[in-house]
């Protein structure tokens, strides 16, 4: 009995340290780049310049390299509708004459014994439609932690805003072109290739709307 208690009460244990294990500010994968710093050489004491310490007097203020930030303007609009109709439709009949009997029809009460009419009719209408909507706009800084061989920029960040009622987090990752990237070095966020962007939260208001692991369980297990 034991045994069997234990089994119908794993899947749902399960359940509940996933809806647990709810991901982190700073985690290893999310952190950010240290930017490559050639130390210099041949410093000579007392001269006006020094190897490793110029100064550009047209500097570009764009990413470029390890280490850099670039802005990514969140401009995410998705819309989606699908609708299906389907309708069908099957009559069929079959009428079989009576026999006769002795050169005669076989009758009762003046009624044909031996005649059928057999009939049938099928009838389907199905109807289904789904819409869905999503709009998500705002800006976010991230690092570049690595340039690609062709020159593109690949960029990860996180933002994390602690409210007084729980915790709400953006992240986003992806592959820029150095061109995409503006003179204010920000880039939209429809210009990212390979983009992974996720905006979520946790705390009493993300528990209140999420349904809880027993429900979910439940719900799993249904047949219907």
């Amino acid at each position: 009995m034991k045994r069997l208690a234990t089994i119908v009460l794993l899947p749902s244990l399960l359940a509940a340290c996933s809806n647990n294990l709810m991901v982190r500010p700073g985690e290893r994968d999310w952190a950010p780049a240290d930017p490559l710093v050639s130390q210099p050489s041949g410093a000579t004491p007392g001269a006006i310049y020094q190897p490793g310490f110029g100064l550009s007097l047209y500097p570009d203020q764009r990413a470029r390299q390890v280490g850099d930030v670039v802005t990514v303007n969140l401009v995410e609009r998705t819309n989606a509708s699908k609708q299906s109709t389907t309708s069908t439709e099957r009559d069929s009949s079959l009428s079989m004459p009576g026999g006769t009997l002795l050169g005669g029809p076989l009758t009762l009460g003046g009624r044909d014994l031996l005649s059928s009419d057999v009939s049938a009719g099928q009838k389907f209408d199905g109807k289904g439609a789904s819409t869905q909507s999503n709009s998500l706009t705002g800006s976010i800084t991230v690092t570049v932690f690595q340039v690609l061989p062709n020159g593109n920029l690949r960029v990860r960040g996180e933002k994390w805003l602690t409210l007084n009622q729980g915790e709400e987090f953006i992240r986003v990752a992806g592959t820029i072109r150095p061109n995409d990237i503006g003179a204010d070095n920000s880039v939209p966020s429809w210009k990212l290739g390979d983009a992974r962007i996720a905006y979520s939260g946790k705390g009493s208001l993300a528990d209140a709307n999420s349904m809880g692991w027993l429900a979910r369980f439940f719900q799993a297990v249904s047949p219907l």
